[in-house]
């Protein structure tokens, strides 16, 4: 099911059923790189062969700005990127919602293409993605791969309180890495706990723009 987006300053994506923007207005591009880079301390540890799995795909930006970052380190191979989406967005709202990102443009039509044929996953020589349809709850247990690294993009927990639930934080865990990491905007304590008791060392850090705090963690307890 598409979602039903109001536009907002023209061309930030508001989601009517989730009441949240898909992005910062101030500038999503340095958000996701803030939250998601920094926050899973990329691109130091880039290396052959690495995955990250997100929760939330949305517009596909934080995708496209790690393809970036990826591409830029010059790390061999293709990066691979997993991620889990129940509200696939349409060609042409993502195309909207993208097309001020000038900087990873040039990336947002291969992703742009790849979807108005109708793939939620392609091959290309650096990169390797696949967008995995279905609520999280059911499809990341089922999931056969393991990350190194976790975006967790979902809304805010107050209006999708679905995407942060313990046990879904728990199947999170169980396919990280040991040693793996994840990053997220939220600070919320109920957020933090279930992922420590999902096995997470959790730090609570500064937030991108107005946002005082957000969280990171890295993957210290085998499930």
């Amino acid at each position: 099911m598409c979602p039903v987006i109001d536009w907002r300053e023209g061309h930030v994506p508001y989601s009517v059923q989730f009441k949240d923007s898909y992005y910062s207005r101030d500038n999503g591009l340095e958000e996701s790189r803030h939250v998601f880079l920094a926050g899973n301390n990329l691109p130091q540890q880039f290396c052959p062969g690495f995955h990250i799995a997100e929760l939330g795909f949305g517009t596909g930006l934080n995708l496209l700005m790690a393809w970036q970052a990826w591409k830029e380190c010059g790390v061999e191979g293709p990066l691979r990127f997993t991620s889990f989406e129940a509200y696939p967005l349409t060609t042409k709202d993502m195309k909207r919602a993208l097309a001020s990102f000038e900087e990873i443009w040039p990336l947002a039509e291969s992703l742009l293409s790849s979807w108005d044929k109708g793939r939620k996953s392609d091959t290309f020589p650096s990169l390797i993605f696949e967008v995995i349809l279905g609520d999280a709850r059911q499809t990341v247990p089922k999931w056969n791969g393991q990350a190194d690294c976790w975006f967790l993009d979902g809304f805010a927990p107050a209006s999708n309180p679905e995407m942060w639930e313990q046990e879904l934080m728990v199947s999170v865990a169980e396919h990280t890495a040991l040693g793996g990491t994840f990053a997220t905007f939220t600070s919320a304590g109920k957020v933090r706990r279930s992922l420590s008791h999902a096995g997470f060392l959790v730090k609570r850090i500064p937030g991108f723009g107005g946002k005082r705090h957000m969280s990171v963690g890295k993957r210290v307890v085998k499930g």
